[in-house]
Formats: C-alpha cells, sequence, structure tokens
C-alpha cells in the first residue's frame, strides 16, 4: 500500500512487516446500504436474544449501574443491519452526542481523503511552521509519528488535575485561541518514534496541517462535508472550530449514534462505500496496524489515530472517548457496537467489559 510520495518513493508497508490482519467483511448482498436509512432486523440466529436484552436493561435501568454510572445510548450494528438499539431517558435517535476523542478517528479519515489525492504524505516531515528552524530538532517528526502518537513532544493528557493537565489548558475555558499553535509549542521529551505518549494536542496538529490545505473555519467545514459525511449519509455531524479556523479534531465532532456507526460502516468496509472509495486502499489497514511504539495500556494498543483491543480473536479495533464513548469495529463477526455516556474514566474498564460481553454474544451468529 503507498501512502504518499516519499523523496525515496512510496512509503510501503509490505506483507513482512505488518502483523498479519483479519480480513475485512464484505457488504452482505442484498443489504442497502444506510446513506439514507439504516436497514434493521432481528439479532440472527445463534445470538441469545434473551440474554442480550437482559444485559441492555441492566445497562439502562434506573438508577444505571454504578460501575459505569451513566450510558445514554447503545448502537449494534450486524452484516450491515442494526439489530439491537437502545436509549437512555432524555435520549434519542435524532439526538446528537459528544464524540470526545472518537474525533480523533474521524481526523484520521480526512488525512486519508487528503492521501488519497496525493496532498499529503505520512512519511514526509510534519508541515509544522512552529517548528521550521534549521536547528529545530521538531522539524524530523513526520505525520506518520504523529497518527501514531509517537512524535516524542510533551504533553500531559490528564482528566483529573487541572493544574498538571495540557489538555484542561487547550479546551476548556477560557482555553486558547488556536489549539495547534498551543499544542506544537511543546518541546521534544524524546526521540520521535521511541516512546508513545497519546495526546490531544498531536491531533490537533494534525488538523491544522489538513487546514493549511483544505483552507480554515468555513472552507474546512465544506471539506469535511463533501469528502466525508456527505457522502455515507453524516447529516448530524458537526465539528467545532477554534477561533484560527482549525477543526478542534482532538475532541469535537457531535454526531448522533446512526452516523457514528455509519462512520464505523465506512471502516469496517475498507474505505469503501456503495462502490465508491473514500479512503485509500490500505488506509483502514493503516489505522488498525499496531504503532512502532506502544502505550503501556492492559486491554488496548494504539494503531494510528486509532485504538486496538487486546487479547481478542476477532480483530477488533475502535474509537474511543474519554466519558466513555466508542466505536468498536469487529471485522471477524462484521459487527459494530456504537456507545455513548458519561462514564469517569476510572470505570473506563467496565465499559470495555460490556462491550466485550456483547461481542461474545454474537460469536457464535
Amino acid at each position: 500500500m503507498g501512502f504518499g510520495p516519499t523523496t525515496s518513493g512510496w512509503l510501503r508497508y509490505t506483507s513482512s512487516a505488518m502483523p498479519k490482519l483479519i480480513p475485512l467483511p464484505q457488504h452482505p448482498e442484498g443489504v442497502p446500504w444506510p446513506t439514507f436509512q439504516w436497514p434493521e432486523a432481528p439479532p440472527p440466529d445463534g445470538v441469545d436474544r434473551v440474554v442480550l436484552d437482559e444485559l441492555l436493561d441492566a445497562t439502562f435501568s434506573e438508577p444505571q449501574p454504578t460501575t459505569t454510572v451513566r450510558t445514554n445510548e447503545m448502537l449494534v450494528v450486524h452484516r450491515g443491519r442494526i439489530v439491537a438499539e437502545r436509549y437512555a431517558a432524555g435520549n434519542g435517535p435524532e439526538d446528537a452526542q459528544p464524540s470526545w476523542s472518537m474525533a480523533k478517528s474521524i481526523l484520521h479519515a480526512a488525512v486519508g481523503v487528503l492521501v488519497r489525492d496525493g496532498l499529503l504524505a505520512i512519511s514526509q516531515p510534519a508541515a509544522v511552521p512552529e517548528w521550521q528552524e534549521p536547528a529545530d530538532a521538531r522539524a524530523a517528526i513526520t505525520l506518520d509519528a504523529l497518527l501514531h502518537m509517537t512524535s516524542g513532544l510533551h504533553f500531559v493528557e490528564d482528566y483529573v488535575d487541572d493544574q498538571v493537565s495540557d489538555v484542561f489548558k487547550m479546551l476548556l475555558p477560557p482555553g486558547v485561541e488556536d489549539t495547534s499553535v498551543f499544542a506544537a509549542s511543546f518541546p521534544l521529551d524524546h526521540p520521535p518514534d521511541t516512546v508513545s505518549n497519546y495526546s490531544s494536542g498531536t491531533s490537533n496538529i494534525v488538523s491544522a496541517i489538513v487546514k493549511g490545505i483544505v483552507g480554515p473555519g468555513d472552507e474546512y467545514l465544506a471539506f469535511l462535508r463533501r469528502e466525508l459525511f456527505d457522502r455515507i449519509g453524516m447529516a448530524s455531524a458537526n465539528p467545532r472550530f477554534d477561533a484560527a479556523g482549525t477543526w478542534i479534531g482532538s475532541s469535537f465532532c457531535f454526531c448522533t449514534p446512526r452516523d457514528f456507526a455509519r462512520f464505523g460502516l465506512l471502516y469496517l468496509r475498507d474505505g469503501v462505500w456503495n462502490g465508491e472509495r473514500i479512503l485509500p486502499e490500505g488506509w483502514v489497514d493503516y489505522a488498525r496496524t499496531p504503532a512502532p511504539v506502544q502505550p503501556d495500556e492492559p486491554d488496548r494498543g494504539y494503531g494510528a489515530h486509532w485504538w486496538l483491543l487486546k487479547d481478542d480473536d476477532f480483530g477488533s479495533f475502535f474509537a474511543s472517548g474519554y466519558a466513555g464513548q466508542l466505536i468498536v469495529l469487529v471485522p471477524a463477526l462484521d459487527l459494530i457496537i456504537v456507545r455513548n455516556g458519561d462514564t469517569p474514566v476510572e470505570r473506563r474498564h467496565h465499559v470495555m467489559a460490556l462491550v466485550r460481553r456483547i461481542i461474545g454474544l454474537f460469536e457464535a451468529a
């Protein structure tokens, strides 16, 4: 797969360099693409529907379980059809939900469109104005390192202590006018591709690189709608921009759950929608291939702006937001699980346990 021209030809990940990935499933014949309306069906034979209903009943009981605190919606898509969907009181299919860091995975798609058109190459040094002085070691940071969260840049991604948290300073009031300039101002802590450091600042640097090609503000929004959202029916998608016209791609793209599921289906179908290739060939495999350096996480690894589920036999990878937002893709089962809620970070493992239980129910389908 080639991801843009470099000084030495095309950047390619050969079969010897890439770990074996579970193939992405083809769209089932006869199932309509959900550009305008999602097809629906009951859970398939092999899924214990009683257990699935009991699991969802318990998740949405009032008061809700103390383990997950608050689940606002859950949606399950199997083989291109919605087979389960629940909403907490006060929420419904037409209500937009926050993405938080699931936006990072949507940003990965925006980069992919520019790579497809030959306007970006992931192996080239990132086009960041603040790093262009000859003696600046940050000039060697590539877009690939930024997407893998291995840039080496200092950034504290802490969701508890506002005294040390750089992400709080960047996103919460009074915030900053230009999120990418803020993030790009940090020094290197480590050489690129030697340490994993998950950073919302890094994503906003990537978003500014996109802005430099497509334009700021309304031009950026028009690009996202024309090249991504409109093509797959994500009519509710509402990205938020900073005062400099950069999409805050680290954290903000409000969508209905069904539109988050549409985005998941685009990736589960290898970047192809209803016969049209939207993302370049191999771009989804790039997202779900482990980064060269991995985070110290017990249950998840990292690809390129997508998380990877550990101890999983189905090739699962997922977009994740800090309050328990999830788009989980399970290639071996042709399964999508969308979850939104308000769960504290320290209880994230309870949400993942719920997801794994749902995956297990579909294993025999």
